[in-house]
């Protein structure tokens, strides 16, 4: 490996599709015609995506001795030697800088948000992280506050249905995730993640059945509230439910029988039902909305 492309590896910008949950507000809240307001949710969508950057060289930096012996976790570019320790702070801070430059030209509150979203994950990756259940609220709130930044940030009011559904479905993914990494490492789990030693599979699919149906269930609430058919004039918001209950379903048999589930954002643009029904549901939601 050389050049540019360990960098790269290490900043993982395919996990930037997370930055989405920051547009929910602009699509939800009718503001798409609103040029300023999409450069300001533009800026912040950049900047959660260079702090994410940050987390996940910090991670590597932290969790290196640990990633070598993963199976695949083991030719990262910290845990194989490709970048040095000091390449990779300076890396760091460059993209978490440059979030924060971002973020504040949006607004003192985005860069409030930003501040709160990098202090949580600096506490998760220095302890937090060990601590069982709490980890996967921490990951929780790491999107939940992606969407508060793509509302209060740019002053959208949130909807608190859609905080709620972002939250189950946040869990729905963090527990998958967890169930993903002690399939994966048969047996050895503790001795890679220190707290999959206190998680059982058969506790997870509980957790994961509850997030997941608290996901379907908070959605579809919110398609047929009286404040959501008034605010969007429109009924038909429930024919979308049903691309949420194949993505679930789809993300499911992918962890349960084909070993996915470890990472959502590859998840996303690799398996082809999974990405169809994303697009299905966001093209649903704005010819609706539209």
């Amino acid at each position: 490996m050389a050049g540019i492309a360990p960098y790269l590896k290490l900043l993982r910008p395919y996990q930037w599709v997370k930055s989405g949950f920051v547009f929910v507000g602009l699509l939800f809240g009718h503001a798409w015609n609103d040029a300023v307001l999409i450069g300001d949710v533009l800026l912040v969508a950049a900047a959660f995506s260079l702090a994410a950057s940050a987390v996940y060289v910090l991670n590597d930096l932290i969790d290196r001795e640990r990633d070598r012996e993963h199976p695949e976790k083991c030719r990262r570019p910290l845990a194989s030697g490709a970048i040095g320790v000091t390449q990779a702070l300076l890396l760091g801070g460059a993209c978490i800088a440059a979030a924060l430059a971002l973020a504040a030209a949006v607004s003192l509150t985005a860069l409030a948000i930003i501040i709160g979203y990098a202090a949580l994950n600096i506490a998760y990756s220095l302890g937090l992280k060990h601590v069982v259940v709490l980890d996967v609220f921490i990951i929780s709130a790491g999107f939940m506050l992606r969407i508060l930044a793509g509302t209060l940030g740019v002053d959208i009011e949130p909807s608190h249905w859609l905080l709620l559904c972002g939250m189950m479905i946040t869990l729905f993914l963090g527990f998958a995730k967890r169930y993903a990494e002690i399939a994966a490492l048969e047996g050895g789990a503790s001795s890679h993640r220190k707290v999959l030693e206190d998680y059982d599979p058969a506790v997870l699919d509980q957790m994961i059945g509850i997030s997941a149906a608290g996901t379907i269930v908070s959605y579809s609430l919110y398609t047929v509230s009286a404040e959501t058919v008034a605010m969007h004039g429109t009924t038909a918001l429930i024919y979308t439910v049903p691309f949420v209950v194949y993505g679930i379903f789809r993300y499911l048999f992918l962890l349960h029988r084909r070993g996915g589930g470890g990472d959502p954002s590859a998840a996303l643009l690799r398996d082809r039902h999974l990405a169809g029904a994303f697009v299905g549901w966001l093209i649903s939601v704005v010819a609706l909305l539209a």
